[in-house]
């Protein structure tokens, strides 16, 4: 499986789903179960690179500001709905997460931000093609620490200067 494909899947079970991300999850783990295994461990790959490669203190910073908060866990789940987003807003997002202010149409804190089910498709979709946990995909895992200058989340100045566009459209007048 090439990145195009990669993107394909996502972006055609995010549009099938219409944002819905635990529909998107379901419907991604249906059309990988028309793969074979190994494709569906192509799949995984892509997708843990592009999770490892989020793993940023910038991204964190703009997860903290879009949820009114991001804890570790909430923070991985923020990851997997941005891979969800499609390749424009990833990318753009990972580049420049201050660029999330321009490239999301809208988010609704309650609904958006969390995709946890999406990081387990491709695990889901292998095992039950196979009867087996999948195997070690064979790639670097994420730093201990994410990449950057690290935040302090706590000081809205802070992450006002940091993030200026992403702050004035989703948090101010939040609170």
């Amino acid at each position: 499986m090439d990145e195009t494909e990669f993107w394909e899947l996502i972006d055609g079970s995010r549009e099938t789903a219409e944002g819905d991300p635990e529909e998107q999850a379901d419907l991604l783990v249906d059309r990988l179960l028309a793969l074979d295994p190994e494709m569906v461990l192509d799949f995984a790959r892509h997708f843990e690179a592009r999770y490892n490669r989020a793993y940023t203190w910038d991204l964190w910073a703009a997860a903290w500001v879009l949820l009114d908060g991001a804890s570790d866990d909430a923070f991985d789940f923020f990851r997997c709905w941005l891979i969800g987003q499609g390749r424009e807003v990833y990318e753009g997002g990972v580049h420049d997460p201050d660029s999330l202010a321009d490239l999301l149409d809208d988010f609704d804190e309650e609904f958006d931000g969390d995709a946890e089910e999406l990081g387990y498709a491709a695990d889901e979709a292998y095992e039950q093609l196979t009867g087996t946990v999948a195997p070690d995909l064979g790639i670097p895992p994420a730093p201990p620490e994410p990449v950057g200058t690290p935040v302090d989340f706590e000081n809205e100045r802070a992450l006002a200067e940091r993030l200026p566009r992403l702050w004035e459209r989703f948090k101010d007048g939040r609170d």
